[in-house]
C-alpha cells in the first residue's frame, strides 16, 4: 500500500472532489494543478487516472497541453446531477416504476418545483 489512504476512498467521493476543484478553477487544468488544490494527497498518477475515467464518463472535456492533457468539466454542478439521475433511470427497464417511487418519496417541496416544471414553458415541459 502507498502512504496515501486514496485506497479506502470510494471512487465517486474522489471524482466528485477532482470536479469541485475544476469547478472552482473555471478554467482547464492539468492533473498537477489539480493534484495542488485537492483537499486530501493523492498521487498525481492517481489524478491523471480519476480524470481519464471522468472522460470516458463524459464528466470532463480535455484539451492536448504540452505532452498531456488540461481539463475542464463537461457540465455544471446541476448538469451533473441531472446525469447521474438519468443513468440510474436509464438501468431499469422499467422506467416508470423508477420514476413513480421517486416522485412518491419526494418532499412537499421537491414536488411542487417538480410539478411547476412539468407545466412550464421550459424544454420538456407540456408547452412545448
Amino acid at each position: 500500500m502507498s502512504g496515501t489512504s486514496a485506497e479506502r476512498r470510494p471512487t465517486g467521493e474522489l471524482e466528485t472532489a477532482v470536479l469541485t476543484v475544476l469547478w472552482a478553477a473555471g478554467t482547464p487544468l492539468v492533473a498537477r494543478q489539480v493534484q495542488a488544490d485537492l483537499p486530501m494527497p493523492l498521487a498525481r498518477t492517481t489524478v491523471a487516472t480519476l480524470l481519464a475515467r471522468l472522460h470516458e464518463k463524459g464528466a470532463v472535456v480535455r484539451e492536448r497541453a504540452g505532452r498531456g492533457y488540461a481539463y475542464s468539466a463537461a457540465q455544471d454542478r446541476q448538469g451533473l446531477a441531472a446525469r447521474r439521475m438519468h443513468r440510474e433511470l436509464d438501468k431499469d427497464a422499467d422506467r416508470g416504476a423508477v420514476l413513480a417511487r421517486f416522485v412518491s418519496q419526494l418532499e412537499p417541496e421537491d414536488e411542487k418545483v417538480l410539478r411547476e416544471l412539468l407545466e412550464s414553458d421550459l424544454p420538456g415541459g407540456r408547452d412545448e
